[in-house]
């Protein structure tokens, strides 16, 4: 009896297992046949170029992306995950009461810390600092008139 036993609980994983076979041997199959289908010529250079919206490059791009765009990309995965851990509290907001209150300002509180802290150490800033320079008077109707009006009578 015991024997039968064991044999049903087996017999529950057979399917899993048909379907494990089928997965690789369709992933296995569709990448032989890719092989065997695919034309064998060398590409182009425009199509080993990379493409910049029609735009000819005029020079070679980095090879590296800036260590800056991978920090940049991690602090947004952090604040994904802080909306993701957000919608199950809205959802039952009620039932947790002050606790869950508490708790979820807690952990925006310490998420929107490590923001502050990550802004302060320049985290977020691109590039070189760039100071503004005074190079015109502001701005306004009468001398944007003005300059449109010598601009047109220069090109008369």
């Amino acid at each position: 009896m015991s024997g039968l036993v064991e044999m049903m609980e087996v017999d529950q994983y057979l399917s899993i297992l048909g379907l494990l076979i089928l997965g690789v041997l369709f992933a296995s199959g569709s990448l032989v046949m890719s092989s065997m289908l695919a034309p064998h010529k060398r590409p182009s250079d425009a199509k080993l170029a990379p493409y910049e919206c029609g735009i000819v490059p005029e020079s070679e791009p980095p090879q590296r992306f800036p260590v800056r765009f991978y920090l940049v990309a991690m602090i947004f995965v952090i604040f994904d995950i802080e909306v993701v851990f957000m919608y199950p509290f809205a959802v039952v907001f009620r039932q947790l009461g002050l606790f869950g209150l508490i708790e979820i300002l807690a952990f925006s509180l310490t998420v929107f810390a490590a923001l502050l802290f990550l802004v302060s150490e320049g985290a977020l800033s691109w590039g070189p600092v760039q100071h503004l320079t005074k190079a015109m008077p502001s701005r306004t109707s009468s001398s944007t008139i003005v300059r449109i009006g010598a601009e047109s009578d220069q090109a008369a």
